[in-house]
């Protein structure tokens, strides 16, 4: 009995080991990805509709990769905004094309 507690043991101390080291937490975070839009010109390279109830807006704009989370850098009447994509639905054609509710987040 000995014997097979002491496999177990063994068995399980290099489980958790290996466990560890294939899936460290840090890996496991996925970090949120900054899209600069601030040279962009608003009504030619994208549309920006404010909800300024919520501190919100509706984005329509073209680029692959932006997905819910990441952040989007704006140049609105001078005054450089940074806004978290809430959600996100890229159109069937043109396949970059995107319309995203944006949530104003403060610029650090």
């Amino acid at each position: 009995m000995s014997l097979l507690r002491t496999g177990m043991n063994i068995s399980f101390g290099l489980l958790s080991k290996f466990a560890q080291v294939s899936y460290p937490a840090n890996e496991l975070k996925q970090k949120n990805k900054i899209h600069d839009y601030s040279q962009f010109v608003l009504g030619s390279d994208f549309v920006f509709e404010p909800l300024h109830e919520e501190m919100k807006g509706y984005m329509t704009g073209m680029g692959k990769g932006i997905k819910p989370s990441d952040y989007i850098i704006l140049q609105l009447d001078g005054i450089l905004c940074k806004y978290q994509v809430e959600k996100i639905d890229y159109y069937s054609d043109p396949s970059d094309m995107w319309i995203a509710l944006l949530k104003q987040v403060a610029v650090k």
